[in-house]
């Protein structure tokens, strides 16, 4: 069995659910029990800031104030996900491949809000996740291109560049991909 940690998940124009059209997520983790990634290009309606203000957590680097919140997906939508490079050692932290790891301890944020953070991060709310053989099933049925993980477009590339971007890591323009699917 092929896993899928460290790739990006790509949807296709066929994939019509609302969660999950036109979406670009990342799988931090996926074995034979199913997967959990986090979309990387959808924005939610909080700014770092606000979110920092919610939590009761100074924001001392001005800088991350109007940093876009990413809506990471529709499972645990209150629960927050760090996206980030360097080295672990937070709270609670998975390496999904080498150097890019998902962390969902207050610490992170806190060192963050301080200017003590990851060099690249980026905080979602709320995650995707996959039952047993579900996404097996859905890469059968022609729904998500899988790409390797890329660091250049989770932390640098704009939101809605993300989707064609990830796309032409692997030589696909989805704007020349049929939006839907047949068998011969």
């Amino acid at each position: 069995m092929s896993f899928f940690a460290n790739h990006m998940l790509v949807a296709l124009p066929a994939l019509q659910d609302a969660h999950f059209a036109r979406a670009v997520a990342l799988i931090c983790q996926h074995d034979e029990d199913g997967a959990m990634g986090v979309v990387i290009n959808r924005p939610s309606e909080y700014t770092f800031g606000e979110l920092l203000d919610q939590m009761h957590i100074t924001l001392r680097d001005e800088r991350l104030r109007d940093h876009r919140v990413l809506a990471g997906g529709p499972v645990h939508p209150e629960r927050g996900f760090v996206l980030h490079d360097g080295p672990g050692g937070w709270d609670s932290s998975l390496e999904i491949g080498e150097g890019l790891h998902v962390t969902t301890s207050r610490d992170v944020l806190e060192a963050m809000a301080a200017g003590e953070g990851p060099e690249h991060a980026t905080l979602a709310l709320g995650c995707a996740g996959w039952g047993k053989g579900q996404l097996e099933r859905e890469l059968t049925e022609h729904s998500w291109l899988t790409v390797p993980a890329d660091p250049q477009l989770i932390f640098d590339t704009p939101l809605d560049a993300r989707w064609q971007a990830a796309a032409g890591r692997i030589g696909v323009d989805m704007m020349h991909v049929a939006s839907h699917s047949g068998r011969a």
